[in-house]
């Protein structure tokens, strides 16, 4: 799995022209990937690792502080364009493998002490954010 992770001071997603999920607090804005060989142990180490991750004010992690945090899917960070003009998608899960588990990173998280908003799985998602640094660290687990 990957998450590029970024700290915000707020971010939201709207659908639809409707927003369905914010936060307008700091915290984290979570972009997670799913490839194929992931699994439950990877959605587990995911949610802990940003949960614990200390890129908050003062090196401080969303469980030190009881930070937000917004998770949204996105196939997207497996796209690989080396060759030619045109990202190839290959490395990406499909959706019936991919959702489960981005849901399992969301209620990994949760069951931490975690509050989370998300997006909505495979539709397409306008997501706003103001991010404070800018802090934008790449994950991958």
């Amino acid at each position: 799995m990957r998450a590029v992770v970024q700290r915000v001071s707020h971010a939201s997603v709207t659908v639809d022209g409707k927003v369905v999920g914010a936060i307008d607090e700091p915290g984290l804005l979570a972009l997670v990937g799913v490839t194929h060989t992931d699994g439950p142990a990877e959605a587990a180490k995911l949610a802990r690792k940003l949960w614990t991750l200390r890129i908050l004010e003062d090196e401080k992690s969303c469980s030190d502080v009881g930070a937000p945090l917004l998770v949204v899917s996105q196939f997207t960070l497996y796209g690989d364009a080396r060759k030619g003009r045109r990202p190839t998608w290959h490395a990406a899960a499909p959706g019936p493998v991919a959702e489960p588990l981005v849901d399992q990173v969301v209620e990994e998280l949760r069951a931490l002490g975690a509050r989370v908003e998300t997006g909505v799985f495979g539709a397409r998602m306008s997501v706003a954010l103001t991010n404070e640094g800018p802090f934008t660290v790449l994950l991958e687990v």
